[in-house]
């Protein structure tokens, strides 16, 4: 006997019970009034891209709003310094499809934007979303096409606004000594650790 699930009606056996009403009236085409209400007040997002590659999935975070609702059917997402690898531009390019998922901190409800983005560079544009006098490389111009909140039981489940454990960085591994291992000691992990933060610090906006 199989228990793997690959079709559509043992997927249906399996949640028999359909989706009530409250699960379906909160998804709409375009950023109600309400929903750009959690957008201007989230701070992190996740965005979702797809690629010859496969899926990614990368975290975005500024001061909250940094997401601009430029109107009800379009979202404004700054691309920030990172370390260059572009996944997920590279992935737009490819497929403009795109997901966001907003969280705010302190918030249960999470927001989950579903659309189509494009890379932007009018030099206006990019002015506009300066930070410390360094504007972004690109800003995304997403056109929503579906938009709903997401109910807090994964929130509440994972104690994910609640204090870290006393004891959390201890059992979570520097960035020094993942890379050190994974390259088989050719990056000095202990420099690489000591130096991170001040580099973090200065090059938040800039190269």
């Amino acid at each position: 006997m199989s228990h793997s699930v690959t079709t559509l009606e043992e997927l249906e056996r399996l949640f028999p019970v359909k989706p009530p009403e409250t699960a379906l009236a909160k998804e709409l085409d375009h950023v109600h009034a309400l929903y750009a209400r959690m957008i201007e007040a989230s701070p992190f997002a996740v965005l979702a891209t797809l690629g010859p590659g496969g899926l990614d999935a990368s975290p975005r975070g500024d001061p909250a709003g940094f997401v601009v609702v430029h109107d009800e059917r379009t979202l404004l997402l700054p691309e920030r310094r990172g370390n260059n690898r572009i996944d997920s531009l590279r992935n737009i390019v490819h497929d403009p499809r795109v997901a966001l998922l907003f969280l705010i901190p302190g918030v249960g409800e999470t927001l989950r934007v579903n659309g189509r983005a494009e890379i932007r560079t009018e030099p206006a544009l990019l002015e506009r979303f300066a930070m410390q006098g360094q504007p972004p490389r690109c800003v995304l111009r997403i056109a929503v096409q579906a938009v709903y909140f997401q109910c807090a039981r994964a929130i509440q489940r994972s104690a994910l606004w609640q204090p870290p454990a006393a004891d959390v960085r201890e059992r979570v591994p520097t960035p020094g000594l993942i890379l050190a291992t994974l390259s088989g000691g050719r990056i000095d992990g202990e420099r690489y650790d000591r130096e991170l933060p001040a580099r973090q610090r200065a090059t938040l906006y800039r190269d």
